[in-house]
Parts: C-alpha cells; sequence; structure tokens
C-alpha cells in the first residue's frame, strides 16, 4: 500500500513537469578549422566533407586555414572553441601526435580533443635516389 502511495505522489509530482528536448544540431554554422594552409590535401578533404554534412544536416559548414607552428596554431584554435560541437578539427599524425612528443604545447593533445571519425589515411614510402644500391628496407638499413 506504501509504494502505492508513494508512487501516486511521484507521478503528481511529474504531471507538471515538461519533457526536456535537445536542440537539433547543428543549431548553428559549424566550423571545421583546417591547421594548414587552403589548398593542401586536409584543406580538400574538409571542404568535400563540408559540402556533404551542409547536404545531409541542412546547416552551413565553414572551413577556416588556421595555418602556423606545424599545425598547433590551428588545434589550439579547436582547444579553445566552446565545448558545444559548431567547431571542429580536421588533422593527421603530425598535428594530433607528433606535435604533442615534440613540442611543449598549450593543450594536451589526450584530454582536450576527442577523436570522432578516422578519414582515409595515406600509405607512406620510403623513396631514394636510383643510385642507391638497395632493394628493400633491410638493404638501406645495412
Amino acid at each position: 500500500m506504501l509504494r502505492l502511495v508513494v508512487a501516486a505522489a511521484c507521478a503528481a509530482v511529474l504531471q507538471g513537469v515538461a519533457p526536456a528536448a535537445a536542440q537539433p544540431y547543428p543549431s548553428k554554422p559549424v566550423t571545421i578549422v583546417v591547421p594548414f594552409a587552403a589548398g593542401g590535401p586536409a584543406d580538400t578533404l574538409a571542404r568535400m566533407l563540408a559540402e556533404r554534412m551542409k547536404a545531409s544536416l541542412g546547416q552551413s559548414f565553414l572551413v577556416e586555414n588556421v595555418a602556423g607552428a606545424a599545425g598547433s596554431i590551428g588545434v589550439a584554435r579547436v582547444v579553445r572553441a566552446a565545448p558545444d560541437g559548431h567547431t571542429i578539427g580536421i588533422g593527421h599524425l603530425g598535428t594530433h601526435v607528433f606535435n604533442g612528443a615534440l613540442y611543449n604545447l598549450q593543450y594536451d593533445l589526450t584530454t582536450d580533443l576527442e577523436p570522432i571519425v578516422l578519414l582515409p589515411s595515406n600509405t607512406s614510402v620510403i623513396v631514394t635516389k636510383r643510385d642507391v644500391p638497395a632493394n628493400n628496407l633491410a638493404e638501406l638499413v645495412a
């Protein structure tokens, strides 16, 4: 009987509470920060993604190139942005791993940023002049 009274009291209290409704995302234009100059591969990829996301989400996606300091200035711009999901960044191992290992940054790459998608990655190749007598990596090292 006590449970029934408590349940009825809770129902009466909650009846006047309106359900919370989240704003649809994105609720305003989204900035994609590219930490390099315009015209490079990251910029091209960001612009292609911006067009696709605009079409599917119905909101503007703006590409902002913030070059300098091996990408650290652009990444810092994303770290300092409001945590509302309306500023996102694009980068690679250099900007999001190597810079943290090489430089004393004003932000922490492991705690201040959250990865949301892995975009296409490029394979790397080691090349040398034709007159170097190596046919594979082991011969090159030797």
